[in-house]
C-alpha cells in the first residue's frame, strides 16, 4: 500500500504578512524537498476536499464556526486573536486543511492507503471549542479524530504530537473523551501556558525544560508516553506533526536535530504496526526554520513511505 500526500492551493494563499512565521513558504520547503529527492513520486498525491459543517461540528461549538464565517475578510486582515489572522483565502485554507485530515483518514480506514500526510497550513492544534488561538483557526487532527469516531466507528484513536508547543486545544477537545488519547511532548513553561498539570488516564502530557536535547526528549517519549499507547491499543494513530523543536528554529528553544524526527517517527510507525494496521495519518502543526523543516518532514514522510 502506499502512502497519501494531500494538500491544496488554498494553503498557500493564506497569509498574515511578511513578517509573519506561520508563512506559504512552509509549503514550499516541504514539498520542494519531496520534488528534489524524488519522493513525491512514489507517494498518492491528492488535492484536498473541505470539510463540511457537519464535520466542525463534531469538535467546534456552530458560534464559534458561524463566527469565523462572518469574519472572513473580503479585503485586509483581521485578526482572531493576537497572533492570527485571515485574509481573504483563509477560509479556504482552513476548511480545504481540515477536510485533508478528514480526506486522510477516509483514505487510510479504506485500506486505499497504509498512510498519509498532509501538508496543510493554517495549523490546528491550539484551537479550541469556541476559539482560534496560536496560527490555527480549526483544530485539523480534532476534526479527524471525532471523524474517525464517528463515521467509521472507531473507540480508540491516538494523537502523538510532537511540537514544541503544547496542543492545548486537541486536550480542549478530547480531555473527558477517553477514546481519544493524547500523548503531547512541549516546552514548559512557554506558549500557550497549559498542560502542565492538566493530564489523566487518556492525556499524556510531558512538559519540558528550555534546551531539552534529543537523549532527553527520547527518554521522555519512550518512558511516558510508549507505555500508556501499549496499553490504549489504538485503532488509528494520528500525528500532530510540529517541526519547531528542531535547535535551528529559534522561536522553539528546544534542541532536537533531525536523527531524533527519525527516530520518532520509526517509533509512532512500529506501533502503529503492533496496533492499527499501521493506520497513520500524519498532519502539519509547527516549524519555522524552513530549511530544518523541509529536511525533517522529507525524513518523517521517508519513514511513513518505507523508502
Amino acid at each position: 500500500m502506499h502512502t497519501a500526500y494531500l494538500t491544496h492551493p488554498s494553503c498557500l494563499k493564506h497569509d498574515m504578512g511578511s513578517d509573519h512565521p506561520e508563512c506559504p513558504a512552509r509549503i514550499h520547503a516541504i514539498e520542494d524537498q519531496l520534488i528534489a529527492s524524488g519522493l513525491l513520486h512514489f507517494l498518492d498525491q491528492q488535492v484536498a476536499r473541505a470539510a463540511s459543517r457537519a464535520e466542525l461540528e463534531r469538535v467546534h461549538t456552530p458560534d464559534y464556526i458561524d463566527s469565523v464565517l462572518r469574519l472572513s475578510p473580503t479585503s485586509g486582515l483581521v485578526y482572531l486573536d493576537g497572533d492570527t489572522a485571515m485574509n481573504p483565502h483563509t477560509l479556504e485554507a482552513a476548511l480545504h486543511a481540515a477536510g485533508a485530515a478528514v480526506q486522510a483518514v477516509d483514505m487510510v480506514l479504506s485500506g486505499r492507503v497504509e498512510n498519509a500526510f498532509c501538508n496543510i497550513r493554517p495549523p490546528g492544534h491550539h484551537a479550541g471549542r469556541n476559539s482560534a488561538a496560536g496560527f490555527c483557526i480549526f483544530n485539523n487532527v480534532a476534526v479527524a479524530a471525532a471523524h474517525a469516531l464517528a463515521q467509521h466507528g472507531l473507540q480508540r484513536v491516538a494523537i502523538a504530537d510532537f511540537d514544541v508547543h503544547h496542543g492545548n486545544g486537541s486536550e480542549d477537545i478530547f480531555h473527558d473523551d477517553p477514546r481519544v488519547m493524547l500523548c503531547s511532548t512541549f516546552r514548559h513553561p512557554y506558549y500557550p501556558h497549559a498542560g502542565a498539570n492538566s493530564g489523566n488516564d487518556h492525556i499524556i502530557n510531558v512538559p519540558l525544560p528550555a534546551g531539552t536535547s534529543g537523549a532527553a526528549f527520547r527518554a521522555a517519549v519512550t518512558e511516558q508516553w510508549l507505555p500508556a499507547l501499549e496499553r490504549f491499543k489504538p485503532e488509528l494513530l494520528l500525528i500532530s506533526a510540529g517541526f519547531d523543536a528542531h535547535r535551528e528554529d529559534e522561536m522553539g528553544g528546544f534542541a532536537l536535530g533531525d536523527a531524533d524526527y527519525i527516530w520518532l517517527s520509526k517509533l509512532l510507525k512500529e506501533l502503529a504496526g503492533r496496533h492499527c494496521a499501521g493506520r497513520i495519518v500524519s498532519v502539519l502543526e509547527g516549524g519555522y526554520a524552513l530549511s530544518a523543516l523541509g529536511r525533517c518532514a522529507l525524513a518523517h514522510v521517508k519513514v511513513l513511505a518505507d523508502l
